[in-house]
């Protein structure tokens, strides 16, 4: 596994702390606008994501790797597509471990 450039775990409500830095995140898609996909993160807040999506449709949730623009968007890497339906309140439970007190335990 590489480890040389771990992409953190992260809901909107963090996304501040890491502009520049690479990161991944789920999120409901709601639209598609242009270069842009529109969502809303586990915490049940707006992101965007630049950047073209995978050539095969995206499924009403996915997972984004990226680096952090700004505090509201990522800019796209990779799109993995999650399916339907997924528990948000136990990722978004995920990305606050991975940003508090267990910190250590993720990449």
């Amino acid at each position: 596994m590489d480890t040389s450039n771990p992409a953190v775990f992260v809901n909107a409500e963090l996304l501040h702390f890491y502009v520049g830095r690479r990161v991944r995140a789920v999120m409901q898609v709601m639209r598609s606008d242009g270069g842009a996909v529109i969502g809303i993160s586990t915490d049940e807040k707006q992101i965007i994501v630049k950047g073209s999506p995978p050539p095969a449709p995206l499924t009403n949730f996915v997972e984004v790797i990226g680096i952090v623009d700004n505090e509201k968007c990522i800019r796209a890497e990779i799109w993995t597509n999650f399916g339907d339906a997924i528990d948000t309140l136990s990722y978004n439970k995920l990305c606050v471990l991975a940003n508090g007190d267990f910190k250590h335990l993720f990449l």
